[in-house]
């Protein structure tokens, strides 16, 4: 691709919504509105965005939610994310308006009922890998599993400013396997943060050592008789799960998202989204979209 190839920045919404909320949350710091409603997750949403927009210089930009606490993964497995807690309350006002911000703005949004953020990610992706580069960011490393020739997933570390970016060739050397066998490697060790438990017994590092070698959940199953004792016990044990886990695991990239790249332009920030974001409680959204003065 050359220098004229657009752009995409691809945000994880609600990654950033909650990074942001909690960034300040523990002192107490809500910055809330005039109507006493918090908007400490809504602002730093934003400001991370146009951070990233200015570290990143994309042409385009999507921003992707999740909708709703129960998806399709719910449906393949109950116990899927259900060890989290309830939202704080000051948080809880904090989803739509992240998302009206988003829309004042004019970011384009995606969110689908029934469907995550990430597999808006994924599918994103599919849709434009062939006539755009892409950049996600996101706290998820779920997502490496999405990395191509032109797709590259920053993970946020500290502030709105540092990030471990990963592309397809630091993925395949720091690992050595491909990004697609990251979902055969997590079928393994399960997600915690999820809620799903993968084989019992069998960590990250025998997961890797077993894709390593035999490239696949399938190509483990088939070569059972040769893995040792232990692991053939832990296989039997937990071949169902381990089944699920991969399905769990696996990012959905196939939903229709043919909206024309137009839609997806970084509009500017004026005066006008500026006066509107004042108008509406955002301060320091306002001000960190406005160049500063030099006078």
């Amino acid at each position: 691709m050359n220098e004229n190839t657009p752009h995409i920045l691809v945000v994880d919404g609600m990654a950033l919504l909650f990074r942001s909320f909690f960034a300040t949350a523990h002192s107490g710091q809500f910055f809330r509105n005039a109507l006493g409603v918090p908007t400490n997750g809504v602002q730093g949403f934003a400001r991370h965005t146009m951070s990233a927009i200015s570290i990143f210089q994309p042409t385009h930009l999507a921003v992707c939610w999740d909708m709703g606490s129960k998806t399709f993964r719910n449906e393949l497995f109950a116990d899927y994310k259900a060890h989290r807690p309830a939202p704080a309350p000051e948080l809880i006002p904090q989803f739509d308006m992240a998302r009206d911000v988003s829309e004042a703005l004019g970011w384009k949004s995606y969110g689908i009922q029934n469907m995550e953020a990430d597999d808006l990610i994924g599918s994103l992706i599919e849709t434009w890998k062939d006539e755009a580069k892409l950049t996600v960011v996101s706290g998820d490393k779920d997502l490496l599993q999405l990395l191509k020739p032109d797709v590259s997933i920053a993970l946020t570390k500290k502030g709105f400013t540092q990030y471990d970016e990963y592309t397809e060739a630091r993925f395949i050397e720091e690992y050595g396997i491909t990004p697609k066998q990251f979902i055969d490697m997590k079928a393994f060790t399960g997600d915690a943060s999820d809620g799903y438990p993968g084989v019992k017994g069998i960590g990250p590092k025998t997961a890797l050592k077993l894709i390593q070698e035999y490239g696949s959940v399938d190509g483990v199953l088939a070569a059972k008789e040769k893995l040792t004792a232990g692991v053939q016990k832990k296989l039997n044990a937990e071949e169902e799960m381990l089944m699920i886990s991969r399905d769990l695991a696996t990012i959905h990239c196939e939903i229709k998202l043919d909206d024309p790249l137009e839609e997806l332009l970084i509009p500017e920030f004026t005066e006008e989204t500026a006066r509107v974001m004042e108008e509406q409680g955002y301060s320091m959204i306002a001000k960190q979209g406005l160049p500063v003065s030099p006078f």
